[in-house]
């Protein structure tokens, strides 16, 4: 019977995936220690895992060959050099997310493209003010979306965006969609297709790769009535840098739910800039199906398990995605 450790800290959504495996596939020998130390016991004769490993349990896991994360963007410091290099099969929940954040996305495209943050302003202070947009109004129709990651989130958005009927560039290491209407490049090809974007959406997950890749070198390459959407990893934008490029007129704002240090200090100057738009880190908050989805991918990755087959949503453990 294979045995399968769910990592504390514990919690309602574990608790739940825990006993509905259990019930759901009794051939596995489920275990959802409390603490730490109880994790180091029930992890020495486990084949599989789920949640973060620390160190000091990897090094007493004897058998372990799986572990599941079932977090597609983990915490930085999940990855450590002795998980990278360990021999066990890595996987997660990718994918899940892809509609809700990309309608998030297109919120902002939609908002930014009308000038709705100045009008806002006006709003509050209760201006009539017709003239309030101080950006240059973007038709959709004949405007070019950069998406950098069109995986999972990326390619919805793509699709979405050329219902709009927008041009749009997909910046990914590795498509795994097939992504009709969209120009794909290889990120080395960046910072040539920058230039030509009204809108660069980045999806990444945070990665050595992905860190800070967009700073004030890169906005320097945009439009100067370019918007920068963030909605993968904070750490992949110098936050100093994309508030500099606003303020001085290099690019024309940005819309951004997640930021590289979170909360984004009070007194930071990107809450004063004009035509920004942010959301503090909630594009999957309240959606009710995403833990179905989650437990759904792990059912499925441990039934492959179970057979010996192949399994779903690969981790490459050095990229960290």
């Amino acid at each position: 019977m294979p045995k399968i450790v769910f990592m504390p800290p514990q919690d309602g959504l574990k608790e739940m995936y825990a006993a509905r495996l259990a019930d759901t596939l009794p051939e596995y020998d489920v275990v959802s220690p409390e603490t730490d130390e109880q994790a180091i016991e029930a992890i020495r004769d486990a084949d599989a895992a789920c949640g973060w490993i620390p160190p000091a349990a990897l090094a007493v896991a004897e058998k372990l060959t799986w572990l599941h994360n079932p977090d597609a963007g983990p915490f930085h410091g999940y990855y450590y050099p002795e998980l990278v290099q360990h021999s066990l099969t890595m996987t997660n929940p990718r994918g899940i997310y892809f509609d809700h954040i990309s309608h998030h996305i297109v919120m902002f495209v939609m908002a930014l493209s009308r000038g709705l943050p100045w009008y806002v302003d006006a709003q509050r202070r209760r201006a009539w003010e017709p003239n309030a947009r101080k950006s240059a109004y973007i038709d959709l129709t004949v405007s070019t979306a950069l998406i950098n990651g069109v995986g999972g989130i990326g390619h919805e958005t793509a699709r979405i965006l050329n219902e709009l009927g927008m041009e749009v560039i997909g910046i990914d290491p590795r498509p795994e969609f097939d992504i009709p209407n969209v120009e794909l490049h290889t990120p080395d090809n960046l910072d040539e297709v920058l230039p030509r974007a009204d809108f660069v959406i980045t999806t990444v997950p945070h990665t050595p790769e992905t860190e800070g890749m967009f700073n004030a070198r890169t906005f320097g390459l945009m439009k100067d009535t370019a918007y920068f959407i963030n909605i993968g990893r904070g750490r992949v934008c110098k936050i100093d840098d994309l508030a500099d490029a606003i303020e001085n007129g290099v690019i024309a704002g940005a819309g951004l739910d997640v930021f590289e240090e979170e909360p984004l200090p009070s007194d930071h100057k990107l809450w004063g800039l004009p035509n920004v738009l942010m959301t503090p880190h909630i594009a999957i908050k309240d959606a009710e199906n995403l833990p179905e989805r989650r437990f759904q991918i792990l059912l499925d990755n441990s039934r492959r398990f179970l057979n010996d087959e192949q399994l779903n949503n690969i981790v490459d453990k050095e990229r960290w995605y």
